[in-house]
């Protein structure tokens, strides 16, 4: 494919690459809106149908990295419609697990696929895209992460009230279809021209490393951030991780070269993005909680009213023009300031405001979308064109472990405010006390055997769940502050256009020296 062909196709290709996003947001939290079907159906427990949920994030988080490299060194378009391919037959095996072991296994599978498509995408758009519209699409491309999250509950929700609990799988087989199709025919073939060797040691590191830290964050709401597995996770995830950047620091071909951080606006780029997907991925977790379990909506309702934080799919393709204005640091510290603004409103409604509720999370959602592109561009066009896999992993691993990190410390900070809100429990058993302590959820159902008094207790817990949401809403505004105050001391004073760090890059790197150098067919 010509390089006149790719340039006058790269709108329609950006267009098949913002599908595959779509795909891998949505498959992120599609099964939650099913797990009572699926529980019911396979006899599955409630830790097994949580790694049902987790096993996806795991395997998708932890893979990120090695995939991003692996990228630049076969290509991106193989690892992309591969990854693909992994999407749509661990899905269609998902449909039709008979155990909850093989739908764990078909899940992780899935966040394998995820895993090598989601760096491809970024990678791809760095190559076909002039400098100068760079950032353009990748506004495109943040809109496209970020709507595929909430309407994965949506179309759960949607699929749930008319069919099995399977069809929530199912719904990928056309659109990984359409996706597939538009790769093959759009998405250039380029690899670099003479790639770096593998690092094994440095890959073996980096994998058990993220694997055991994200495994830790994702015990945190389960075990506490005392827990044996929780802490074990943590710690030897930290520890190798730590080994995973002497041992890059020391090897001549490092699986991702520290220099790359040297650069303070891609450290701060990447710090900046770690803190907007805290404030994503936590307070979707939080909202999901009170639409369906302190508002009692069904799924699809809640799906719903969830898309209010689909504002970002408006200040998204804004955000390369603030930047022109007012530049890229500026830009995002304007993104983190609205999603702290939404943050602490949200933390002032009770738990019968959902008007409040709702346009606290539309707020937040316009700074996310504000604050992601610039964030974005300021990591790839940071990175020369013979590691756009890298960097993109790395753009992706921040998003990825700040999401985790978020869910881990919201949960914590609203179970905590939570217990501390409750009434005094005299007078119940152990175990409805124990019930009532551990969640809204396990509270109501414990409430509902007791009669007059289980109706006062329930609406005591209810009014309990609220105070738990407003220090989950605290915490986050909190983390989006501190977020704005990392990039105004990290971040470099002025605007580095695209053009002006693809230029940087080309002069200090020969492989760079002009759009689309490397093997392409």
């Amino acid at each position: 494919m010509d390089a006149d062909t790719v340039y006058r196709r790269r709108w329609l290709t950006l267009a098949v690459l913002s599908l595959c996003l779509v795909i891998s947001g949505l498959d992120a939290l599609v099964i939650a809106m099913a797990v009572p079907n699926i529980q019911s159906d396979l006899g599955a427990t409630v830790g097994e149908m949580q790694w049902s949920v987790d096993a996806y994030t795991l395997a998708f988080g932890a893979l990120l990295l090695l995939a991003g490299t692996l990228g630049d060194r076969l290509g991106h378009k193989p690892m992309l419609l591969g990854g693909l391919v992994l999407i749509l037959g661990f899905s269609v095996a998902a449909a039709f697990a008979g155990t909850p072991a093989t739908l764990i296994a078909f899940r992780a599978g899935m966040g394998v696929g995820s895993a090598m498509v989601m760096p491809a995408t970024l990678a791809i758009i760095k190559h076909i895209f002039p400098p100068e519209e760079q950032a353009k699409a990748i506004g495109v491309w943040s809109g496209a992460a970020g709507i595929g999250i909430p309407l994965g509950p949506v179309i759960g929700g949607l699929l749930l009230d008319h069919f099995w609990w399977g069809s929530i799988f199912l719904i990928n087989i056309p659109v990984v279809a359409i996706a597939l199709i538009g790769g093959v025919l759009l998405i250039p073939y380029w690899r670099v021209e003479r790639p770096t060797r593998l690092d094994p040691v440095g890959a073996l590191l980096a994998v058990a490393g993220l694997v055991l830290l994200v495994y830790g964050l994702i015990e945190v709401p389960v075990h506490g951030w005392t827990g044996t597995q929780t802490l074990v996770g943590l710690i030897a995830g930290v520890v190798l991780l730590v080994a995973f950047v002497a041992w890059e620091a020391r090897t001549r071909t490092p699986m991702l070269p520290l220099s790359l951080f040297a650069n303070r606006r891609f450290s701060g780029s990447a710090a900046a993005l770690t803190c907007q997907a805290f404030a994503l991925f936590g307070s979707l977790f939080v909202l999901t909680q009170y639409f369906q379990i302190a508002r009692q909506h069904d799924p699809l309702s809640s799906g719903l009213r969830i898309l209010a934080i689909c504002t970002l799919i408006i200040s998204s393709p804004l955000a390369p023009y603030v930047v022109k204005a007012i530049g890229d640091k500026l830009t995002i510290i304007t993104g983190l300031l609205i999603i702290a603004a939404g943050a602490f409103a949200l933390s002032t409604a009770d738990v019968t405001a959902e008007t409040t509720v709702l346009v606290s999370l539309a707020v937040m959602g316009f700074g996310i979308g504000l604050s992601i592109p610039p964030s974005v561009d300021g990591i790839l066009a940071n990175a020369p064109s013979h590691q756009a896999g890298t960097a993109s992993a790395v753009n992706d691993t921040a998003l990825q472990l700040g999401g985790a990190i978020g869910v881990a410390v919201l949960g914590t900070a609203m179970t905590s405010a939570y217990q501390s809100a409750l009434p005094s429990l005299a007078g119940l058993s152990d175990t409805d006390q124990s019930q009532v302590r551990d969640s809204l959820g396990s509270a109501l159902a414990a409430t509902a055997r007791l009669g007059q008094d289980g109706q006062r207790l329930a609406a005591q817990a209810t009014d309990a769940f609220g105070t738990g949401m407003g220090a989950a809403a605290v915490t986050s505004g909190c983390v989006a502050l501190l977020g704005a105050v990392i990039t105004l001391l990290l971040m470099p004073r002025g605007q580095k256009s695209p053009a002006a760090a693809h230029a940087g890059v080309a002069a200090s790197d020969p492989q760079d020296a002009r759009l689309g150098t490397g093997v392409a067919d």
